[in-house]
């Protein structure tokens, strides 16, 4: 955007960005709402405090102290009886609430450490309570059972008025007490009035800070993107000449220039992107037509090509039966490599074929019992697993929704392989296992024979890709390939245990209902120049 074409710049606030405008307002709310927090936080705390010191200190010192009175009238109800009567029932309710008071002395002395003035109501209670026992509860309590105890009768007035002493000294704690409570929640009562008031003055300033925010924003960012919005729709309705007007703060001014310099540059860019379109439906057309000529490849494939490899494969099959042995050793050598080759063609063309028809021709979905079609396949494998002596074993099996013809080819060339390929002077074992894993289910077929390289791990799924010769282990090199367009047809993957050791173990998996898509570039894909390394 070239200066000309700025819009002009407004006096004053107008220079500020979106950004300058939220710290300020931000800067501001913070600094009202933490003066707010600060206040209610205080009195939230005092309101604690008051609360916890009444409830902690305040009524279970009052209580207490009731709890203590009580045990000192069970002392005076029990020497009372046993002095006047001997009787020794009367001594257990002493010696109970001298225990109780030796309790609950000790959790008053607790519960009012630091106030001076309760403990002095403890200490006078405790001294008003020595001076009795001394004087009255114990020398009664030593007199022998069975008869009036004489220190009753003789110190009756005494031991009255000591133990009207020991009450005038429990009232006037309890009552000093008793006013603590109340002032205390008195307290807690103007605290929690003055937090409510504070906690409503707080949510008032809450909304207004909210109204003030939604309305700042409203004005300066909402209505200023709304009209940026109407004109990029506008635009994207295909009006392109249609311009933008900057509005807002002053980044919004220029995000609005720059979308405007974008319209531009579109109106630029579209006489590109539809040439662009043009040559994409031109090769979309040759893609189609590339397509087309591979069907047509496979139809003659399986129809043409067949009878004159069979006649060459048929005629040098005659021709070496005929004339084998009367032509000299060389011509014998020329022969077999003739009826050799013919057969090998023949093969490679049917493997191939079979590889191009998978998800062209074979494409019926149906829920497949695999233990089932594991047991045909073993059975149509019969004679090479006698001829090797192979144990082939399995787990119970699944049902999938998959090709039953293509599930056949899947189980036919791996276990036609982990047979092959088995180490030289040792008997092959195969074993077959299945588990679920969330919405798959993996499949591994172990053996014990010759095992892959991890370097090989994923050269052997290419096609005619072979790493040993067909002499010391025949085939196409079409097998794995085969595994992985059938794997990958029915929505899974394949790939070899790299952590596997003493035999090789395929691992795959199988979608429970696979997406039924052909692979037209399949063929182009077989067809690509392969180096037959093996």
């Amino acid at each position: 955007m070239t200066s000309d074409e700025r819009p002009p710049r407004a006096r004053g606030l107008s220079t500020w960005t979106t950004r300058r405008w939220l710290r300020a307002g931000v800067a501001a709310a913070l600094a009202v709402l933490a003066l707010l927090g600060a206040t209610g936080a205080w009195v939230l705390g005092r309101t604690a405090s008051i609360s916890a010191d009444l409830a902690d200190v305040k009524s279970p010192a009052l209580t207490t102290a009731v709890r203590l009175e009580s045990a000192l009238l069970n002392q005076e109800t029990g020497i009372q009886g046993y002095g006047l009567t001997g009787t020794p029932d009367f001594i257990t309710p002493y010696r109970k609430g001298l225990a109780d008071e030796a309790t609950y002395t000790a959790q008053l002395a607790d519960l009012l450490a630091g106030d001076a003035a309760g403990l002095a109501d403890l200490r006078a209670v405790r001294n008003a309570a020595a001076a009795w026992q001394e004087r009255i509860a114990r020398p009664i309590a030593a007199s022998p059972p069975g008869a009036p105890s004489p220190p009753a009768t003789e110190r009756a007035a005494e031991g009255k008025a000591a133990f009207d002493e020991l009450r005038t000294a429990m009232s006037a704690q309890q009552e000093r007490l008793r006013a603590d409570r109340v002032r205390a929640r008195e307290d807690l009562a103007a605290a929690m009035s003055l937090r409510n008031w504070l906690l409503c003055a707080i949510a008032l300033t809450i909304v207004l800070l909210a109204v003030l925010v939604f309305e700042a924003l409203r004005r300066g960012i909402t209505s200023p993107l709304e009209r940026l919005g109407a004109d990029a729709r506008a635009i994207a309705d295909g009006d392109f000449d249609h311009p933008i007007e900057p509005t807002g703060p002053a980044d919004l001014r220029r995000l609005s220039g720059e979308i405007d310099f974008m319209r531009r540059r579109l109106v630029r860019e579209l006489a590109f992107s539809e040439e662009a379109r043009l040559r994409l439906d031109a090769q979309a057309a040759d893609l189609q037509r590339s397509n087309a000529e591979l069907e047509q490849f496979a139809y003659v494939a399986s129809h043409d090509l067949q009878e004159p490899l069979r006649k060459v494969s048929s005629f040098t099959q005659l021709l070496q039966r005929r004339y084998g042995g009367q032509l000299d050793a060389k011509a014998d050598q020329y022969i077999d490599f003739a009826v050799d080759g013919a057969n090998r063609m023949q093969t490679l063309i049917n493997d191939l074929l079979d590889f191009s028809r998978v998800g062209r021709v074979h494409h019926d979905h149906r829920p497949v019992d695999l233990d089932e079609v594991l047991e045909r396949t073993l059975s149509a494998l019969s004679v090479a697993v006698e001829e090797s002596g192979a144990s082939i074993s399995h787990d119970p099996l699944p049902t999938v929704v998959a090709d039953p013809t293509q599930m056949g080819m899947l189980w036919q060339n791996l276990i036609a392989n982990a047979v092959k390929f088995r180490r030289p002077g040792e008997i092959p074992r195969v074993h077959v296992s299945a588990v679920r894993e969330d919405a798959l289910w993996r499949f591994t077929v172990t053996d014990n024979g010759i095992g892959i390289a991890p370097e090989y791990a994923d050269k052997v799924f290419v096609i005619f890709q072979r790493l040993h010769t067909k002499d010391a282990y025949p085939g196409s090199g079409i097998g794995l390939a085969m595994c992985k367009k059938i794997v990958e047809f029915h929505g899974g993957t394949i790939s070899v245990d790299p952590e596997h050791r003493n035999g090789a173990r395929i691992t795959f998996t199988l979608a429970p209902e696979p997406a039924q898509t052909g692979h037209p570039s399949a063929l182009a894909e077989a067809l690509r120049p392969q180096v037959a390394d093996r």
